[in-house]
């Protein structure tokens, strides 16, 4: 096998073309955030743009696997990530794809994921823990998943038609725009969501300047298969909810979500999430994807599941020890019965993990 490390930009159009090929052979390579695109937007949002790099793996002179990093000094991550809510290897089925000469390849001694894909490429064998994300498969049309959900026993959709009826008598006319392209919703919708990071104590993710030019960059753009798509709900004359999801092929991946907190009630998220499944029965569109989170409206609106992982693939080396040590402490911490206590240990890597993407 043979590996070249190339810049985003510097990509060929034929091995653009190969990635989409490779992307095309599966469903669920068909998120955005395992595009090329992805990571030319990545690299053009981020400064310096260099750090970002794609690992090509060939044989006899055929591309048969992609992957896409940001590189520091000892360590590397899927690119964009902290806002990257799927990350995962390109590959061809049986391509032979070596973990640790990938990471060799990018010249680090470390390389961490937090939502990596299972079954697909050599990671598997590195998680330290799993998770699931949440899909909407509507690809049967939104009159069979509804009923699809009803036999299941879910009455989510139910209450959502309910809350509409509702708001339509309160507020007027429940009004929902695709592909909006009102630049006063976008930045509302950054406005809620960075009061919702400062009342919960999250991080915001909008403290660093690349992530801003990254959304803007991406509902700025116009390529059909790829970029961000935004979604508004208006109660009457005010808007009430607004998200930003991103645009593959065939799926729509949930991104930045947010609403007017006046509105909670009516839970207008949901009423836009309603919407927008309903509206993808005009579209090439066949999933939502909602990603990870262990939220009631996620398993709810959800008919499959795609299991994910986090983990680190190491060389030998003092970053690969501390990072296995910090795993060991959260393991330990993890298996003691003390509730929310022993979550601290994950919780504090995960933050200091988004501090370090974020800089």
């Amino acid at each position: 096998m043979e590996y070249e490390v190339v810049r985003p930009q510097d990509l060929s159009p034929a091995r653009i073309a190969r990635w989409g090929e490779l992307q095309a052979q599966d469903i669920l390579f068909d998120s955005p955030y395992l595009s090329p695109e992805w990571a030319r937007a990545v690299a053009r949002a981020q400064r310096p743009s260099d750090a970002v790099r794609v690992v090509v793996a060939s044989r006899g002179g055929r591309d048969v696997a992609f992957l896409a990093a940001k590189v520091g000094a000892y360590t590397a991550m899927p690119a964009g990530a902290p806002m990257c809510d799927y990350q995962g290897l390109v590959a061809e089925p049986g391509a032979g794809v070596s973990a640790r000469e990938l990471v060799q390849a990018l010249g680090v001694h470390r390389f961490d994921f937090a939502h990596w894909l299972e079954g697909v490429g050599p990671f598997d064998a590195y998680a330290r823990g799993r998770m699931v994300s949440h899909v909407v498969d509507v690809s049967g049309g939104y009159a069979a998943y509804e009923a699809e959900r009803k036999a299941a026993g879910v009455g989510l959709l139910k209450d959502c038609e309910k809350k509409r009826r509702k708001a339509e008598r309160e507020h007027g006319e429940v009004k929902f725009t695709a592909y909006s392209r009102s630049e006063a919703a976008f930045e509302q919708l950054i406005a809620w969501k960075r009061a919702q990071y400062r009342a919960t104590g999250q991080t915001d993710i909008f403290a660093a300047e690349w992530t801003g030019r990254l959304l803007r960059d991406l509902f700025a753009s116009r390529d059909p298969e790829f970029g961000g798509a935004l979604f508004t709900l208006h109660l009457g004359d005010r808007l009430a909810a607004v998200h930003l999801h991103l645009r593959g092929r065939h799926t729509i991946h949930g991104w930045i979500i947010a609403h007017d907190p006046a509105f909670e009630k009516l839970s207008p998220g949901l009423l836009l999430f309603q919407s927008i499944l309903k509206w993808m029965d005009e579209t090439p569109y066949r999933r939502l994807d909602l990603g990870p989170g262990d939220y009631r409206f996620k398993r709810e609106l959800a008919n499959a599941r795609q299991g994910m992982s986090h983990g680190f693939v190491g060389l030998p080396s003092p970053a690969t020890l501390v990072r296995g040590a910090a795993y060991g402490v959260r393991a330990a911490a993890e298996a003691l019965p003390l509730g929310r206590v022993s979550e601290l240990p994950g919780k504090a890597m995960r933050r200091m993990d988004r501090w370090r993407a974020l800089r």
